[in-house]
């Protein structure tokens, strides 16, 4: 186990009779995956038992054109207490195993006010190595009172955001890979600048072992340090919509580094039709 923020496959399936236990499943495919997949065709066919389908869009804000942004806490609250959770469960998200989705999910219930959310180390395919049990159909619980209110203070506006590439005072980290940061290759979702936010840092999506775990702390630590993240000052992650920067955050906070997130990531910054600054290479 790298941090108690951690659950292994055994852990998770000695744990899945537990009243107080919800599993979700939050597999989400990446942008630009074609032909696009049935995710929940997917859930319905094999999941861990008892898990509740979470589709973070679902439980994003539907008001603006931006992909998954934070919601309303009325709506979160209501949508989330209708898959019945309630913060003081214990969480268990998961996903494919690329440690692409959950992390994101992680992040939302904890700062929306979930007490206890962790992560399956591997995701389902970790699961499926392991010949652990799966079961098909959907998983309905009865609804539940989820009370959010979520910490503001976690995430950063494209203005703050903006100060901070200027005035240094937070280091900016952006979980795409090296060739869109660089503005070599064009981002999968149309409409979008190549190249990244001036003066930020890129660490691309590395913080897997062989295995498809997540990297024991001393290896995670120097992956951050080999791309010039400082980690005794503040961070602030960024990716191409939000999700993987949660990634990032997750990480560093197994490190015991408070990292924020800037939600609208490169969706805002990079848009064709704003005025922010972009930087190649």
């Amino acid at each position: 186990m790298t941090s108690s923020y951690l659950v292994s496959p055994h852990w998770l399936e000695k744990h899945l009779q537990d009243d107080n236990l919800i599993v979700l499943d939050c597999r989400k495919a990446k942008p630009g995956t074609t032909p696009p997949r049935p995710l929940e065709e997917e859930y319905r066919d094999a999941h861990i038992p008892g898990a509740v389908y979470f589709d973070v869009d679902k439980l994003s804000d539907q008001t603006t054109p931006l992909p998954h942004m934070l919601a309303e806490d009325a709506y979160f609250a209501r949508e989330a207490g209708k898959l019945g959770i309630r913060n003081d469960q214990t969480i268990v998200a998961y996903d494919d195993g690329d440690f692409f989705s959950a992390p994101r999910i992680w992040w939302m219930l904890r700062h929306y006010g979930a007490k206890d959310v962790r992560v399956l180390d591997g995701g389902i395919n970790a699961w499926r190595a392991e010949d652990r049990p799966l079961e098909q159909g959907e998983v309905s619980r009865p609804p539940q009172t989820f009370r959010a209110a979520f910490d503001r203070s976690q995430v950063k506006s494209v203005k703050e955001v903006s100060e901070l590439s200027q005035n240094g005072e937070a280091q900016i980290v952006d979980a795409r890979a090296a060739g869109r940061f660089r503005g070599e290759v064009p981002e999968p979702r149309p409409g979008l600048h190549s190249g990244h936010i001036p003066n930020s840092l890129n660490v691309p999506f590395t913080l897997l072992s062989a295995d498809g775990r997540l990297k024991k702390p001393d290896a995670l630590k120097q992956t951050f340090i080999d791309q010039g993240v400082d980690l005794e000052k503040p961070v602030v992650a960024s990716c191409g919509s939000g999700v993987t920067a949660a990634a990032l955050v997750f990480a560093l906070a197994t490190l015991g580094v408070d990292a924020k997130l800037y939600d609208g990531a490169w969706t805002e910054w990079g848009d064709l039709n704003a005025q922010w600054p972009v930087e190649k290479g």
